[in-house]
């Protein structure tokens, strides 16, 4: 959401939005795969990186959370959605995957309703807080 919001101002082509998109997913997906595998690896007193398989598997999410703004993106630049719906889709989807996980925590948490609700929205805030922040910077 950060990367979208920050180079739709400059950009307004959804492939090249949609390529942002990808390659920023992919670069902090590798980011968080290396420094969790060297993490491990330093703490476990290894020299090799025999966890990078499943660090990889365990931060996948992280790839998995950008698929859908991809589509998104993808669907403006083919002319299913017009291309300022498409990127408005992409950030409404990034906003309720940041629903989601907070719900997600929330219940496995047992936190009941009130809790879901100060957890969602704690995720969902601290979401907007990082496209904001994001965005100053690129200023």
């Amino acid at each position: 959401m950060a990367t979208l919001t920050a180079a739709y101002e400059g950009e307004k082509d959804p492939w090249k939005l949609a390529t942002a998109v990808a390659a920023t997913v992919t670069v902090l997906w590798l980011a968080h795969v290396y420094a969790h595998t060297l993490a491990e690896s330093l703490a476990a007193d290894r020299r090799r990186f025999g966890g990078l398989p499943s660090v990889a598997r365990r931060e996948l999410g992280i790839v998995l959370a950008g698929v859908l703004p991809f589509v998104a993106l993808a669907l403006g630049a083919i002319g299913v959605l017009r291309e300022d719906n498409a990127v408005w889709v992409a950030l409404a989807v990034g906003l309720a995957t940041l629903g989601a996980e907070g719900i997600r925590f929330a219940r496995l948490e047992q936190l009941g309703l009130a809790g879901t609700v100060v957890a969602t929205a704690a995720n969902v805030a601290l979401g907007l807080i990082v496209v904001a922040l994001k965005v100053l910077v690129e200023h």
